[in-house]
């Protein structure tokens, strides 16, 4: 992978005009820069003494005494939990009987839950929709949105026109408005790996409360779980999993919305602008934890998308109950739609009444974009940098 410089971040709610009436192009004053950014002797200073500090941080910590230092603070506040020989016999048997307890086992509201994790433009709103057209099911859509479907002020009224017999994707929510008190926007970008052990009651209520609250046996459908499968699995063990993956070339054709938007040599440092599916968003949050995910490190946008694309399956067989691709569950629906509700202990469905909803877009579209070779080279690129970062040498390493 070839490096470029480094990149702005693109914003999760897409990109602000900043022209106004008074002259284009030119930021209103809430948003022009900070006074010791405009000001060119202090912009200077600063950025000079930004760079000795950040030069001096890391020739410290390059050294035994640094890391030292870095392995001491950082000891048990990362990702494992403080060990603890016998914590839950300790937890259920308490010195003093009077005093309040924990309850014991799992909320009975998981049982039956399905959930269900996908790429965005993986075709989840299709599976979505198959489950909302069940009697008996309540089918939540993209709990984790922005668009805070409880919330009639803030989810407004658009629906993607490539979401075939689908009219809305709220109408499950309503009614729900207290789910904003644990709801946080920031679920969206940060923290999108979370291992087993991760640690957030706020995120564990709120998929309590939409579990609670179904009238049917609950679905989710998520698109931000990917890397949180883990976590979901061991706060709800007795929810089923079920794992959507699709072709990475069609999905990368799908993702652009228009695939004259962004050319095959286009430059990463040029695509925020039509990052519509918050691509630089997840790499720029998860290279702390896979360094080939560095924006500034990769040559083309795709190998982005392909190297996360690439994991989030990886995930997904992982930890899911049942793995699906969305060629074969639209090209040959009387097979795998009874084995996929076989997988989740759905026995009464109406086949003929789900194909009807179900539209098949045509594939190998992204022959259109670029020829197999140009794909392959950048899916190759990744490969290596996903088997030397796993620990399998590339042949003829």
């Amino acid at each position: 992978m070839q490096a470029l410089a480094p990149l702005p971040q693109s914003s999760s709610t897409g990109n602000r005009n900043t022209s106004n009436a008074g002259g284009e192009g030119v930021a209103p004053p809430s948003h022009r820069a900070p006074w010791h950014q405009r000001v060119g002797p202090i912009r200077w200073l600063r950025r000079w003494l930004r760079q000795k500090f950040f030069s001096f941080v890391r020739k410290a910590f390059a050294t035994d005494d640094g890391k030292a230092i870095l392995a001491s603070s950082l000891a048990g506040l990362l990702s494992d939990r403080p060990p603890l020989e016998g914590a839950d016999a300790l937890l259920s048997c308490p010195s003093y009987p009077e005093l309040g307890m924990a309850p014991i086992g799992h909320p009975s509201c998981q049982d039956g839950a399905i959930f269900i994790t996908g790429r965005f433009r993986s075709g989840s709103t299709l599976l979505w929709n198959l489950f909302r057209n069940l009697d008996g099911f309540t089918s939540y859509y993209e709990p984790f949105n922005e668009r805070r479907w409880f919330d009639p002020t803030t989810r407004g009224s658009r629906t993607d026109a490539t979401h075939r017999n689908v009219s809305d994707y709220w109408a499950e929510y309503d009614g729900m408005e207290g789910l904003g008190q644990y709801y946080r926007e920031e679920w969206i970008r940060r923290n999108l790996l979370m291992d087993p052990s991760a640690w957030d009651p706020g995120m564990r209520r709120y998929v309590e409360l939409l579990l609670e609250k179904a009238p049917g046996r609950p679905v989710l459908q998520f698109n931000r779980i990917d890397f949180r499968l883990g976590w979901l699995r061991r706060q709800f063990p007795q929810a089923r999993i079920v794992h959507l993956y699709r072709h990475p070339r069609d999905q990368w054709f799908s993702a652009l919305m228009d695939v004259r938007c962004f050319p095959r040599d286009g430059r990463v440092a040029d695509f925020a602008a039509h990052d519509k599916f918050y691509l630089l968003s997840w790499a720029n949050d998860l290279k702390y934890h896979f360094p080939f995910l560095a924006p500034e490190a990769v040559e083309h946008p795709y190998q982005l998308f392909y190297a996360i694309w690439k994991l989030s399956y990886l995930f997904g067989r992982r930890y899911a109950h049942y793995s699906i691709s969305f060629e074969d569950l639209v090209s040959h629906p009387d097979a795998r739609l009874p084995e996929l509700f076989a997988a989740v202990d759905v026995r009464h469905y109406d086949l003929e009444k789900l194909k009807g909803v179900m539209i098949k877009p045509p594939l190998g579209k992204w022959k259109d974009y670029a020829d197999d070779g140009w794909f392959r080279r950048h899916e190759t690129a990744c490969e290596t940098a996903l088997a030397e970062f796993f620990g399998n040498s590339p042949a003829g390493a």
